[in-house]
C-alpha cells in the first residue's frame, strides 16, 4: 500500500486534499470529506493494509491543511474591512481619494501608457487633514502615464524604494460574467485587496529605501534580468527577441501576443514556461563546465546546489521553476548523501513545501499542471515504454514518444478545464518541437547570451542561426494552426469527471505495467526497486520505507491472467469513451433553451442555446480604438479586445463547438468588434447581416475574414423566417425591403451591397420564439424605426389578423440602443407589452445610457428591468411553461 511504502507521498496527498477541500467546500463539506477519509483509514487499518501511525499521520495532515486554509481565508482580508465592504457593495465599486506611503515590493511592469506595481502600504491618508491610518498590507498600484517620457522614468523605479502617491483607492473588479475570470479573487489569492489608480508621475515622490530589506535585495536580481533582456534584445530582432526573453529569462510579457496565441492553440505554452527542462539544461551545462576543473564530487554537487536557487530567482520564480528547483535540490542532496532517491517522494516533498508556505499556491494553474505532469511522467513513462518495441535503433524516438504521450494524457483534463481547447496535432507538435527547442534553441540561445559578454561577433552569428531556426519553427506552428478542423472545443468538465479520469489513467498505467511482463504478472521485486502507486514494472527508484517482503526477491505478486487483462482493457476503453462523449457535450440531454446576455460593457452580445443544442450569437461587443498617430506609444503589447478576451473564452467554456447562426445586427464597432475573434476561434455555419456595408476597418475585416473562412453570408430583411427546430422560430422584422428596382437585402441593382455610414436605423430586428416564450432583439434602432416596424406589422395584420396575435405580447425585450432616450417609445412598449426588459450597457459609459426617461417608462409600464451594468451577465432558462433567470451579480428567480 502507498500509505505504508510511501508515507511522505500519502502525507502530502492528504495535506493537498485537506487544503483543496477547505478551499472548495463549505465547512460542513470539509467536515464530511474529513469523515470520508477517516472511514477509508479505518477500513485500511481493519484490513491490515496500513499501520495506525500512518493512518494517524494522514488524518493529521488533512486536518492541519484544512485548518491552515480556513485560517488563511479568515485572515485574508483588508485591515480596512468596513471600507472595503462598503465600496465593493456598489456597482461599479466606490473609490476613495487617498495618499499612500509605502515600499515598492515588485518589479514595475510597463505596457504602453500603463504601469503597475505592488506596494506594501505603511501609511494611508483618506483626505487632507485626516489622521493617517497605519497600514501593513500589500496594494496594487495602476498608473496611467501621460507622456512617453514617464515610461522611462518609471522604468528606473526599483523594488525596495519608498513611494508617496495620491490616487483613488477601490476594490478590484469582480467577475461580471458567470464563470468568467475573477480578477478580485485572483488578487485576493495574492493577499491584495485594494487597487490604487493614479495618473501621471508629477505628484509621485520616490526616495531610497533601506538597502537590506528582501525587496531591496531582490531589486538586484531585477536589474540583472533587465540587463540580460537588454542584451538579448541587442542580439535578436523581434519577434525572436521576445521569444528568447521568455525562454531564457522568464519574461513572458515580452513575448509577442500573437506568437503566444499561436503556441497556445497548439498546446505548446509549456515550452515557454521555465521549468524542469531549463533547470536540467543549466545544471548539465554547469556540470560540463566544471568537468575539467580539479574539484571533488561533493564540491561539484555543492556548486550545483548553490546554483539552483540563483537560477530560480533569476528566471522569475514561477511555480513551475520553483517545483523543478526544489526537486533538483532534493535529488542532488540525496546524491550527495549517497542515498537512493525516489522521484515521487521528491515531488511530494516539493509540493508539500510550496503549499505549506502559501496555501493559495494550490489554485495556481502553473502549479497544478507542473506537478500533475511531472508525477504522471514518473509513474507512467516506464510502463508505457515497456509496451513498445525494445530496439536500440529507435530507442531515443520511442522514449520521446512515451514521454510525449504520457504528458498529453496527464495534461488533457486540465487543458480542457482551463483552456477549453485541445488540438489533435498537439502530440505531433510536441514530439517534433520539444527536442528541437531543448537540444538546439535553448542551449544555443543560452550560449549566445553568455558568448556576447566576451565575443560579440561570434554571439551574433550564433543568434542569427537561432533566429533562423526559430523562424522556421514559427512558420510550422502557424501552418499547423491553419487547420481549424484539428481544433476541438470542450466545455469545462466537473471536478468529479477529472478525478475519475485520473483514476482511470492510473489503472491504465497499472494495466500497462502488468501487460509488459511475459507472464502478464508482476516482476519479482528487487531490494532496490519500488512499485510506484502499486504499479508493477520495476521503476528504478526506492521507497523511504520498503514494502513488507520487498527484501525477498523470491516473493512476487500473483500473476494476472491474460483474459483478465483483456477484459480490463476493454472495460477501461469503454469507460474512457463514455467519459469523453459526456465531456464533449454534458448538456446533450438538456432540452431547455438558454438566452445569455453577456456583459461586454457598452455593446451587445447575446448567446442563444436552442433545446437541441444549437447556438445563435447575436452581436459580439467591441472595443473602440481612439489612438491617433501621435498616441501610438500608448498602445499595449496585447491590447484588450472584448471578443478575444471575453466573448470567445465564455463561448469555449460553455462548449460552443459551432455557431449555427452568427448575427451582426449592424456594423458598428460596439456590435461587431469582437466578431472577427469569434470567426477565427469557432466554426460558423452562416453569417446574417443587415444588407448594407459600412466603410470601416472592423466591417471590412469582418467580411474579409468570413470570406476567407468560407462562411456563407446572408442579408436579412423583413419577411424572412426560419423554423430552426420544432420549438425554435426566428423572424426578421427589420430592415424593410427597398423600393422597386433594388433590394438592399441581397444587393443593389448594380450588384453588391449598398454603403451606409449610419447603421443604427438599419439594424436587424429579430423576433425569436423558444417554446411558447417570445423575445425581441432590437439592435440600435430609434423611435422612428420602431414606429415604422409597428406600422408594417399592423398593415400585415390587416390582411392576416392572426399574424399579429402570434407575435405579441412578448416575454423579453432587448431594449434598443443601450437605453438611449431616442429609443423605446411609449408606443413601442404599448404594442409589444414586454414582461422583462434587458439593457446591455457599460458601467462607465459617457453617453448617459440608460437614460432616466427610458427606465422611467419601463417602470411605469410594470416591466421588470435587468441591466448588465448592475446585474452583470443575465441568463434565462426557458422550458415548456417556465422561464427562470439568474445574473452574475444578483439572485435569480422565475
Amino acid at each position: 500500500m502507498i500509505i505504508t511504502s510511501r508515507p511522505l507521498l500519502a502525507f502530502a496527498a492528504c495535506w493537498l486534499g485537506g487544503s483543496a477541500a477547505a478551499a472548495a467546500l463549505a465547512p460542513m463539506g470539509t467536515l464530511l470529506a474529513g469523515g470520508a477519509l477517516a472511514a477509508v483509514m479505518l477500513t485500511l487499518l481493519l484490513l491490515g493494509g496500513a499501520r495506525r501511525r500512518d493512518c494517524a499521520l494522514c488524518l493529521t495532515a488533512f486536518v492541519l491543511a484544512a485548518g491552515q486554509r480556513i485560517w488563511s481565508d479568515v485572515h485574508n482580508e483588508s485591515a480596512l474591512g468596513e471600507a472595503w465592504r462598503a465600496a465593493a457593495a456598489q456597482m461599479p465599486a466606490a473609490a476613495y481619494p487617498v495618499q499612500l506611503t509605502g515600499t515598492i515590493v515588485s518589479p514595475v511592469e510597463t505596457d504602453g501608457d500603463r504601469a503597475s506595481l505592488h506596494v506594501r502600504a505603511e501609511t494611508l491618508a483618506f483626505s487632507v487633514g485626516e489622521d493617517v491610518i497605519p497600514q501593513k498590507e500589500r496594494m496594487l498600484v495602476q498608473l496611467k502615464l501621460t507622456a512617453p517620457e514617464e515610461a522611462d522614468e518609471v522604468a528606473d523605479w526599483r523594488r525596495g524604494a519608498r513611494i508617496v502617491i495620491s490616487g483613488e483607492l477601490a476594490p478590484p473588479s469582480a467577475a461580471t460574467n458567470i464563470g468568467a475570470f475573477d480578477y478580485r479573487d485572483y488578487l485576493r489569492r495574492q493577499r491584495v485587496h485594494w487597487v490604487l489608480q493614479a495618473e501621471g508621475t508629477d505628484d509621485i515622490a520616490i526616495s531610497q529605501g533601506s538597502g537590506w530589506t528582501p525587496a531591496a535585495l531582490l531589486s538586484y536580481i531585477d536589474a540583472l534580468r533587465a540587463a540580460m533582456a537588454e542584451r538579448l534584445a541587442s542580439l535578436y530582432a523581434e519577434p525572436y527577441a521576445g521569444f528568447m526573453k521568455s525562454l531564457l529569462v522568464g519574461l513572458r510579457d515580452e513575448l509577442d501576443a500573437e506568437q503566444y496565441r499561436q503556441f497556445s492553440l497548439l498546446g505548446l505554452t509549456h515550452i515557454l514556461a521555465i521549468s524542469g527542462l531549463h533547470v536540467g539544461v543549466v545544471l548539465y551545462g554547469l556540470n560540463l563546465a566544471m568537468r575539467p576543473l580539479p574539484l571533488a564530487r561533493e564540491s561539484k554537487l555543492n556548486v550545483l546546489l548553490g546554483a539552483i536557487p540563483c537560477y530560480v530567482l533569476l528566471s522569475g520564480a514561477a511555480p513551475s521553476v520553483i517545483r523543478a528547483g526544489l526537486m533538483a535540490m532534493l535529488g542532488l542532496y540525496a546524491a550527495k548523501r549517497h542515498k537512493l532517491k525516489d522521484g515521487l517522494h521528491v515531488l511530494a516533498a516539493a509540493a508539500l513545501a510550496m503549499v505549506i508556505v502559501d496555501p493559495y499556491m494550490l489554485e495556481n494553474v502553473s502549479f497544478q499542471l507542473s506537478f500533475l505532469v511531472t508525477g504522471g511522467l514518473i509513474v507512467g513513462v516506464s510502463p508505457l515504454r515497456k509496451l513498445l518495441p525494445r530496439t536500440k535503433r529507435f530507442s531515443a524516438a520511442l522514449d520521446l514518444l512515451s514521454v510525449s504521450v504520457v504528458a498529453q494524457l496527464v495534461s488533457f483534463p486540465m487543458t480542457i478545464y482551463y483552456f477549453n481547447q485541445f488540438n489533435l496535432l498537439s502530440l505531433l507538435a510536441n514530439i517534433v518541437l520539444v527536442p528541437l527547442i531543448s537540444m538546439l534553441v535553448l542551449p544555443a540561445g543560452t550560449l549566445s547570451l553568455l558568448l556576447s559578454m566576451v565575443w560579440r561577433a561570434g554571439a551574433q552569428g550564433l543568434a542569427d542561426g537561432v533566429s533562423a531556426l526559430s523562424g522556421g519553427m514559427f512558420t510550422l506552428i502557424e501552418e499547423a494552426n491553419r487547420l481549424m478542423q484539428m481544433r476541438t472545443i470542450w466545455p469545462s468538465p466537473p471536478v468529479w469527471w477529472i478525478v475519475l479520469y485520473y483514476g482511470l489513467l492510473l489503472a491504465g498505467f497499472r494495466w500497462a505495467a502488468a501487460r509488459a511482463h511475459p507472464d502478464n504478472g508482476a516482476a519479482p521485486a528487487r531490494p532496490d526497486d519500488t512499485v510506484p502507486l502499486g504499479i508493477d514494472g520495476g521503476a528504478q527508484t526506492a521507497p523511504l520505507r520498503p514494502q513488507a517482503g520487498a527484501a525477498s526477491a523470491s516473493v512476487a505478486r500473483v500473476p494476472m491472467r491474460r483474459r483478465a487483462l483483456v477484459r480490463g482493457a476493454g472495460l477501461g476503453a469503454l469507460l474512457l469513451g463514455a467519459m469523453l462523449i459526456y465531456a464533449a457535450a454534458p448538456d446533450r440531454f438538456d432540452r431547455a433553451a438558454y438566452v445569455e446576455v453577456l456583459d461586454v460593457g457598452q455593446g451587445d452580445a447575446i448567446l442563444v442555446r436552442t433545446p437541441t443544442g444549437g447556438h445563435i450569437l447575436v452581436d459580439s461587443g467591441g472595443t473602440f480604438d481612439y489612438l491617433g498617430e501621435d498616441e501610438q506609444w500608448r498602445r499595449r503589447r496585447d491590447p484588450f479586445e472584448i471578443g478575444r478576451k471575453v466573448v470567445v473564452p465564455l463561448l469555449l467554456q460553455r462548449g460552443v463547438q459551432q455557431l449555427d447562426l452568427l448575427v451582426a445586427t449592424h456594423l458598428d464597432t460596439d456590435h461587431i468588434g469582437g466578431m472577427q475573434a469569434v470567426l477565427e476561434a469557432i466554426p460558423v455555419k452562416r453569417l446574417l447581416l443587415a444588407g448594407t456595408i459600412k466603410p470601416s476597418e472592423d466591417a471590412t475585416a469582418l467580411l474579409e475574414t468570413a470570406l476567407r473562412l468560407g462562411v456563407p453570408v446572408y442579408a436579412g430583411c423583413a419577411g424572412q423566417s426560419w423554423q430552426m427546430e420544432p420549438h425554435v422560430q426566428l423572424r426578421v422584422l427589420w430592415p424593410a425591403p427597398a423600393s422597386p428596382g433594388t433590394n438592399e437585402c441581397t444587393g443593389s441593382a448594380e450588384g453588391g451591397l449598398p454603403v451606409a455610414e449610419e447603421q443604427n436605423e438599419r439594424s436587424v430586428v429579430l423576433w425569436l420564439q423558444l417554446y411558447e416564450r417570445k423575445l425581441l432583439l432590437t439592435g440600435d434602432i430609434g423611435a422612428d424605426t420602431e414606429r415604422k416596424i409597428i406600422e408594417q406589422l399592423q398593415d400585415a395584420a390587416n390582411e392576416m389578423p392572426a399574424e399579429e396575435q402570434a407575435l405579441t405580447p412578448i416575454d423579453l425585450l432587448k431594449v434598443a440602443h443601450h437605453g438611449s432616450r431616442f429609443s423605446t417609445s411609449d408606443e413601442w412598449l404599448a404594442y409589444w407589452q414586454p414582461a422583462v426588459a434587458l439593457i446591455s450597457v457599460g458601467r462607465t459609459n459617457t453617453y448617459g445610457h440608460p437614460h432616466p426617461d427610458v427606465t422611467g417608462k419601463l417602470a411605469a409600464a410594470g416591466v421588470v428591468s435587468l441591466r448588465t451594468d448592475l446585474d452583470g451577465e443575465v441568463q434565462l432558462r426557458i422550458g415548456p411553461g417556465r422561464m427562470q433567470w439568474r445574473s452574475a451579480l444578483a439572485q435569480g428567480k422565475e
